[in-house]
């Protein structure tokens, strides 16, 4: 059964620079998690919103980021073993998401 993980990460950026920031990440991960990561798909729905989806030792993740005025939100469809790694998944998406914003 899936589980929805949300993920939090402050930031003190305004949405265009957020934008520049996430697109030029994902070309960088499209490229350097090539072979352990599936296909990254990406795209914006709307100004503050982005749906994605990878697939990961054969699994599919679902998920979207929405640019809020102070934070980032991530919300993550977690397939069924996926959700027992779900803490080390959230500290993953801070950790790296902070640094991008932070």
């Amino acid at each position: 059964m899936a589980k929805t993980l949300e993920v939090r990460v402050p930031h003190a950026l305004d949405q265009d620079e957020i934008k520049r920031r996430l697109d030029e990440a994902l070309v960088r991960a499209r490229s350097d998690y090539a072979e352990s990561v599936g296909e990254i798909t990406a795209q914006w729905a709307g100004e503050d919103r982005m749906q994605f989806n990878l697939a990961v030792a054969g699994m599919k993740f679902d998920g979207s980021l929405e640019i809020l005025i102070e934070e980032l939100l991530v919300k993550l469809e977690l397939p069924g073993a996926a959700a027992l790694f779900s803490g080390r998944i959230r500290e993953g998406i801070q950790e790296r998401l902070g640094g991008l914003v932070g």
